[in-house]
């Protein structure tokens, strides 16, 4: 196989993403494009990282290929990537090779490892409420939130979605109201708790796109979804926090 991309931030800022959130990963690399489905070691949380052909300058790969890597190991090396280098990746010896094509070109070479983990599918999720806005919009209503608890209430009615907290230091309430860039679609009203320390590492999905599609209902995983079209798209699946009262 020989997978060159110019639009490098397409893969560097996903694996140093998911890297919060999983230490090693299978990807695989097909004729469409590179999938990767993983949990996190508590299964509270899975992500969904899809890379397609369509987003690279030169895609060539002869069979569908599974490998598995350490995921700290490869962020250190995209982290050298500059701001005009391509990245070519190719197998050699039962090692991922990664060529940086700048003013220079260097070569990394990173051990493919032996995952015995069982292989993950994305869930089919039903949703009463799907909300899609400015995924900035959503980091400033979890970082409001987060001053005052560490879960947060999602909830719909009447047109709004309401973000919400509490806890001992008070309570902290950011209303969304549906305008231009706010589509709020919700057949009633619904409401669902989620980890904030999970969610603020989901949210940095807003380096990928600029939109966030949230997916949620009574007390049911929360779905939220980043992607640019025919090139990439993230989808982070978070477990619920059940009230007890």
């Amino acid at each position: 196989m020989k997978l060159v991309l110019a639009e490098t931030k397409l893969i560097k800022e996903p694996i140093t993403i998911i890297s919060d959130l999983v230490t090693e990963a299978k990807f695989k690399i097909g004729k469409n494009g590179i999938e990767m489905i993983a949990m996190d070691p508590a299964n509270v949380a899975m992500v969904v990282f899809r890379l397609l052909s369509s987003a690279f300058v030169e895609y060539s790969v002869k069979d569908e290929t599974e490998i598995a890597i350490n995921l700290n190991n490869l962020k250190q090396v995209l982290r050298r990537i500059k701001g005009s280098d391509n990245l070519t990746l190719e197998l050699s010896d039962n090692k991922l090779k990664l060529i940086l094509s700048g003013t220079t070109v260097r070569t990394f070479y990173l051990p493919l490892i032996d995952q015995q983990e069982k292989e993950h599918k994305e869930p089919d999720l039903k949703f009463k409420t799907i909300i899609k806005c400015p995924s900035s919009m959503l980091n400033d209503a979890i970082e409001d939130v987060e001053i005052v608890a560490e879960s947060v209430m999602f909830q719909s009615e009447d047109k709004k979605f309401i973000v919400s907290a509490s806890g001992d230091t008070g309570k902290a309430t950011v209303d969304i109201k549906a305008e231009e860039n706010v589509h709020i679609d919700s057949t009633e009203k619904v409401k669902s708790k989620y980890s904030i320390e999970y969610l603020k590492k989901m949210i940095q999905g807003s380096k990928i796109s600029s939109i966030v599609s949230i997916h949620f209902n009574k007390d049911y995983p929360l779905k939220l979804e980043y992607k640019e079209l025919d090139k990439i798209q993230m989808v982070f699946i978070l477990a619920p926090r059940i009230e007890n009262d």
